[in-house]
Formats: structure tokens, C-alpha cells, sequence
């Protein structure tokens, strides 16, 4: 399923479309986002929008048993492992997000890897819509994997810093009043397709001015390289009580390695 190309292409741009990857895994995925909105998690938000809705939760994957059965069965493991050029795939969350029909609220440009803990050459995020795109497609910012500063972390609700401090942050981009300095990728997408990014790739999306919901599942994997690092502040997710430290691989029985299989 994965080329040559797929992987030269996202080592390059930090981000490839792989097309029909998951076409027989949707039906499992919706029905467990159904579930998950139904009994949604202490994580929960619904991103402070005042139209329409934008509803985002995540680790949910050990309580939602249709998404455990796409993190063990599905194909993503291996071609995680295969586009991070990794031994291989641990991992990491689950994140489900949904903008329904006339929710104009975009999806703030960002690097996921600010939030996390974990930092790595070898990580891997999964997008994959559960309803046709167009757009209301993720968007990427060409080649940002490999800026020397990440880019400044916010709380999606208000704007305000994620973290307290004055560090060293690349300010949000705004490609779109910059588009000769910057090459955003996007593509139409139907169920089945997936995009595949690296932590550090910043990305965002439109709001969802379409007639049609916007379901989306991420899964989220770390490769060989990829360490806990401290943050100056609570991370996103928080995972409480982890008790690791700097640089230590993540604990495996928090974080499973799921390719190769056992």
C-alpha cells in the first residue's frame, strides 16, 4: 500500500494523502465516534463556538472498543511504521473531532508537537474523514516539519498561550495572507482516504460552511526515536500520573507498541 514515493513525499513535505487505506475500517469508525459522542470523555470540548458545533475529545481508545480494533487491526500501525522509516509503531492517542454543518469556527493553524510530550523525528498523525471533504479538508503547511522553532501553542477556545513563560515560539502563521511564502497542501477526500503528518507539520482547517457533517478520527504514533520530554505546563493530552522523565521512551504499557505485531 506504501510507495516509494508516499514515503519520500512525507519525509520531504512532512505530510502525503494516501487514498482508500481505510475503506473497509469506516462503517467501525463511525460507529465508534457515534458511541464516543454519546459518552463522550472527561476531555471533551465543544471549542467555545457560537454557531453550529465543534466537538473534539480524545484517549478514548481503551473504552471505546471499536477504536481499539482499529488501533490493533487496522493497517495504520504498519503504515505509520513504514512513512516514519520506523522499526516501529507505538501508540500514542486517539483524538476525534466533528465540526457539524454551519460551523464557520476554522481549526487554528498549529503543530500538534507543542502540546504533546513527546518529541521525535519519527512521528506519525493520522486524519481520517468520515464524510467526503472538500473545503472543510485539512490543510498543511509545506516543509514546516523542519523549522527550527515550533510554532506557538494556543487554546483553541481563546487564542490565549497554552503555556505560561517566555519561550522561544515561531509566531502562528497565517499562510493565507502569505501565499508566496508559504505552500499549503490540501486535498479532496472521500472515506477511506487518509492524510498522514508529522507532529511538527503545521496545519489547520476552515470552518464548515458545507451542508454535510465534517467527522474526522486522528490516531497518533511515535517511532523509534520518539522520548518524553517535559513541557512548561500541562500538556494536551495530560495523561496524569505517568510519572516519566526527560527523555525516557514512553511506558509501553501505557503506550503499546502495535507494529510489529507480537
Amino acid at each position: 500500500m506504501i510507495t516509494k514515493q508516499h514515503i519520500e513525499d512525507f519525509q520531504r513535505d512532512g505530510v502525503v494523502v494516501i487514498r482508500g487505506a481505510f475503506t473497509d475500517w469506516i462503517d467501525t469508525m463511525i460507529a465508534g465516534v457515534d458511541r464516543n459522542m454519546a459518552d463522550p470523555s472527561q476531555y471533551a470540548s465543544e471549542n467555545a463556538v457560537t454557531e453550529g458545533r465543534f466537538f473534539d475529545d480524545y484517549v478514548n481508545w481503551t473504552r471505546i472498543p471499536e477504536y481499539e480494533r482499529i488501533v490493533r487491526e487496522s493497517p495504520a500501525a504498519q503504515i505509520a511504521a513504514e512513512v516514519m522509516q520506523s522499526e516501529t509503531a507505538q501508540f500514542f492517542h486517539d483524538h476525534v473531532l466533528v465540526k457539524e454543518p454551519g460551523t464557520p469556527k476554522p481549526t487554528p493553524w498549529h503543530q500538534d508537537g507543542p502540546y504533546y510530550f513527546v518529541e521525535g523525528e519519527q512521528t506519525a498523525s493520522f486524519w481520517i474523514p468520515l464524510d467526503p471533504v472538500r473545503e472543510n479538508s485539512l490543510r498543511f503547511i509545506a516543509g514546516s516539519h523542519k523549522w527550527k522553532h515550533m510554532v506557538r501553542p494556543v487554546s483553541w477556545a481563546d487564542d490565549s498561550d497554552f503555556y505560561d513563560g517566555d519561550q522561544e515560539w515561531t509566531p502562528v502563521p497565517d499562510p493565507d495572507a502569505n501565499p508566496d511564502d508559504m505552500k499549503v497542501l490540501e486535498w479532496e477526500m472521500v472515506p477511506g482516504d487518509a492524510v498522514i503528518f508529522d507532529f511538527r507539520t503545521a496545519h489547520g482547517a476552515r470552518g464548515n460552511q458545507s451542508p454535510n457533517r465534517r467527522r474526522a478520527l486522528s490516531l497518533r504514533w511515535m517511532g523509534d526515536d520518539a522520548r518524553y520530554v517535559e513541557r512548561p505546563g500541562r500538556t494536551s493530552p495530560p495523561f496524569p500520573g505517568h510519572e516519566m522523565t526527560q527523555g525516557q521512551k514512553l511506558r509501553e504499557d501505557w503506550f503499546p507498541v502495535i507494529w510489529p505485531k507480537a
